[in-house]
């Protein structure tokens, strides 16, 4: 019945004026920032002007007072135009909503609300040396009297010299063991960050590159939450939003992929036989495995989404939804895949140029691998199945 609620809701939301953005400004612009390399700044700037940015953020700071259904629903709608932009959206809106929860209102005023809402913010937290095992930190924080002193270098940073704020993780000045984490609001301005060019395959424009703190000071009034309060962080405040939007993201480029199929392979004549190519039964036979695939993530995106909002209005943590979470990023991934791969199948050459569908075949291959990557997040799920715990900060990663 819940699940039924939160639909009814999505069909009657307020999404007119998000459904125009992405058409008229994302989707016109993914192909030239997939090419360029080009961030997709214009795109933000008229998500955060029609308050989208800000989705989860109460109004009193600025934002829509929404929930969860609503900013799986945006990233699902931004990812069918354009993986890039969504990657972006679902990383602000996660650093936005970590500080919502563990933040203070001076910091809700000074880097959620001002400038109309319009700053950008992102996730800063993987380190080279320790890989795909993001939440596991060997920089440590220092003390300089009140204030802090950030030494980092961050392999993976989305909007990485784009932002206007990171929400970076590190170790606790004088960490007692690998879970005494700390969390801080940095500056995009601060000096002494250095961020490193973005060149991948695929989800070009969002600027994943790599990013130093090089004896970066940030203000005490910028720790985010209470030093050694890391762990429950990155649990309740990092992964539920990030794990559920991502998954959003991977939904919606596997259903714009095969919307773009669908209409090339029923507008294709073949001339010589007066046929199009969706006449074909093998065609068809491909389409609908792929349909199949993109129907099954819908309702338990709005299932995991709907349980979210009652957790987090509830007061309970959101830690209680990991797995599932964890096991919907994991399905998205992999149905995006397969229906990109099904995509230029059926589109042939037409599809193996250089535009949407050989675009979102790139960008689906990010999904695999980004944290937890499918190989490791597998392993959490079966760790669970068989009743072990994840033991994420224990020597040895997951």
């Amino acid at each position: 019945m819940a699940t039924s609620t939160a639909a009814r809701k999505i069909e009657e939301g307020p999404y007119p004026q998000l459904d125009t953005i992405v058409a008229d400004v994302i989707k016109a612009n993914a192909d030239r920032n997939d090419r360029e390399g080009r961030f997709p700044r214009e795109n933000l700037r008229a998500l955060a002007e029609a308050g989208w940015t800000g989705v989860l953020n109460a109004p009193r700071f600025g934002g829509l007072g929404l929930g969860h259904v609503d900013f799986a629903e945006a990233a699902y709608r931004i990812g069918q135009a354009d993986a890039s932009t969504g990657l972006v959206y679902v990383m602000h809106v996660g650093a936005a909503q970590t500080i919502n929860l563990f933040g203070t209102d001076d910091q809700k005023e000074r880097w959620l609300k001002a400038d109309g809402g319009r700053l950008l913010g992102t996730y800063s937290t993987s380190e080279r040396a320790t890989g795909g095992h993001w939440w596991y930190n060997l920089s440590e924080a220092s003390r300089d009297g009140e204030d802090y002193r950030l030494n980092a270098d961050k392999s993976f940073t989305t909007s990485s010299g784009q932002a206007d704020f990171y929400v970076a993780q590190t170790r606790t000045p004088g960490a007692k063991d690998q879970a005494d984490i700390i969390f801080f609001i940095v500056d995009g301005k601060a000096e002494g960050i250095e961020s490193r060019p973005w060149e991948a395959l695929g989800v070009r424009a969002n600027h994943s590159g790599g990013i130093s703190y090089k004896n970066v000071r940030v203000p005490r009034r910028d720790r985010l939450g209470a030093e050694g309060q890391g762990k429950e962080i990155i649990y309740d405040g990092v992964s539920p939003v990030y794990l559920i939007g991502l998954g959003a993201v991977w939904e919606g480029l596997a259903r714009g992929v095969l919307n773009a199929a669908v209409a090339h392979t029923t507008g294709f004549v073949h001339k010589d036989r007066n046929k199009s190519l969706s006449d074909y039964q093998a065609i068809r036979q491909e389409l609908g495995a792929a349909k199949v695939l993109v129907e099954s993530l819908r309702p338990w995106r709005i299932e995991l989404a709907h349980k979210l909002d009652e957790l987090w209005h509830g007061g309970k943590p959101q830690s209680e939804l990991l797995i599932p979470l964890t096991e919907f990023k994991v399905h998205a991934a992999e149905v995006a895949n397969k229906v990109a791969s099904s995509a230029l199948t059926v589109t042939g050459g037409y599809g193996y140029h250089r535009g949407p569908i050989e675009r979102a075949f790139r960008d689906a291959r990010a999904a695999i691998a980004m944290g937890p990557s499918n190989i490791i997040a597998r392993e959490w799920i079966g760790k669970a199945q068989v009743g072990l715990p994840l033991e994420l900060f224990y020597e040895g990663g997951e």
